[in-house]
């Protein structure tokens, strides 16, 4: 149920306030909509919410939201604001931190206007877009970095040039974008150096990928104490771990290993799940793998190894819907795109889509909202930029991020701003028509109302 409490702050009442009147609320967390409420905010917190009008200052802002849905803001839980492509080889050799730098705000601000109050970076990014998003210089979602990818030598994140010697640095290790770990005190020296160059959580790369250079994606990279070096830091800092793991051995490794985050597990089993439970984890999936289409990418059709490693990942791991959906695990939302700001925007729109496509409007609304809060509250008291209130609901003293779209998720997912097509997609507007207002922290970035 939906608290119709106040929330009590003596500051509270000099705060600026802004009501929601006439408002469907989705909170979050439950399978129905609260019909015709009132939602205050008072500063960058909901105060009050109630099936009554609710009085308020004369100076308030009221905004009508009459056949609206109110929905927390939506968190993506895995993207990379700095990597801008258009291949790994390529930001390697010839980009500048100017370049990934506008790359990046130009991200957030795509994000923000696509509806995510709140992205969780994984891996590539320091704590500079967070601070300049945070002091006002720039547009964009609350944000978790996660400082360098760790990963061995050939492993998922070694973004060296081919030719390069062993220890030789690298323009991605330069700019801490990517680290080589090689030993346990190499993971300790690095995932220090990123909590201290302003990362909320750690990245490690446990597995390969299909489109890396060196990398089956069958590979185990790190030992079980290399892996258990980088969850001791995280520990030390009240943070977590998150694992890039595909095979089954390497996520129940992981999540033995003290892992908080599964990303991508495409091996998922109930087997899996069970084990989750136990330790508290949390998986977010790109979506995207399972589509018909992805042996169709550029950098996989053109390239001989990777279209051979597609193949193979898509045969084994055909059974992740069916047992998602048999044995559930808390999922997040992840897009996992590398490209330009208009790329990531066509693919967000179509990883939103296959969520509903796959698992429904709910579970899609839910893995949008409050699991993604869930998950990027695990960094802790230290850590969290963001520590004072929840995220990903609409209850009585969360923060007040949150959207108005133009109908029923439940009913009508594309509200939440879906598109059709991946490949071959036009270019999308700045904001999805039916996001009718977006609110960060208390302050309206969209109103189109």
């Amino acid at each position: 149920m939906i608290a119709t409490f106040t929330y009590a702050a003596e500051e509270a009442l000099a705060l600026p306030q802004t009501l929601f009147q006439n408002v469907d609320i989705f909170n979050g967390t439950e399978n129905t909509l609260y019909q015709d409420h009132f939602v205050l905010v008072e500063g960058n917190k909901i105060a009050s919410i109630s099936d009554a009008a609710i009085e308020v200052r004369e100076d308030a802002v009221i905004i009508d939201g009459s056949g609206k849905t109110l929905t927390p803001g939506f968190i993506e839980a895995h993207a990379h604001l700095m990597l801008m492509g258009p291949s790994l080889p390529a930001m390697e050799s010839s980009v500048t931190w100017e370049d990934f730098a506008i790359h990046g705000t130009r991200m957030a601000e795509m994000y923000l206007m696509q509806g995510f109050t709140t992205v969780r970076d994984a891996g590539g990014a320091n704590g500079g877009l967070r601070r300049a998003i945070d002091a006002g210089q720039i547009v964009g979602p609350r944000y978790y970095p996660s400082g360098a990818f760790l990963s061995t030598r050939g492993g998922h994140a070694d973004f060296a040039n081919y030719t390069a010697p062993v220890g030789e640095q690298t323009n991605f290790g330069r700019l801490n974008m990517a680290q080589e770990v090689d030993s346990v005190a190499e993971v300790n020296k690095f995932a220090r150096n990123n909590f201290r160059m302003g990362a909320t959580q750690l990245k490690y790369m446990q597995s390969g990928g299909v489109v890396s250079a060196f990398d089956p994606w069958q590979l185990l990279a790190g030992s079980p104490e290399e892996i258990a070096a980088a969850v001791a830091v995280a520990d030390s800092y009240g943070s977590y771990v998150m694992a890039h793991s595909y095979r089954k051995e390497a996520i129940i490794g992981a999540l033995n290993s003290g892992v908080r985050s599964i990303e991508h597990g495409f091996m998922f089993d109930c087997e899996i799940s069970d084990l989750m439970k136990e330790k508290g984890a949390y998986i977010t999936t790109n979506l995207t793998a399972f589509d018909p289409n992805l042996l169709e990418i550029p950098a996989i059709k053109n390239v001989p190894a990777s279209l051979a490693k597609a193949k193979s990942a898509s045969a084994a791991f055909e059974d992740y819907i069916p047992n998602m959906k048999k044995c559930p695990a808390p999922r997040a939302f992840q897009t996992d795109c590398v490209g330009s700001v208009d790329a990531c925007n066509i693919q967000i729109a179509y990883e939103k889509k296959l969520n509903n496509d796959f698992f429904g409007a709910f579970e899609s609304m839910k893995t949008l909202t409050s699991v993604g809060g869930e998950l990027v509250a695990l960094s802790g008291d230290f850590m969290n930029p963001y520590p004072e209130a929840k995220l990903g609901v609409i209850e009585v003293g969360a923060y007040a991020d949150v959207l108005l779209l133009d109908g029923n998720p439940l009913e009508d997912f594309s509200v939440v701003g879906t598109g059709e097509k991946w490949f071959g997609a036009e270019k999308r507007p700045e904001s999805p028509d039916s996001i009718k207002l977006i609110m960060k922290d208390g302050v309206i970035y969209k109103n189109s109302l």
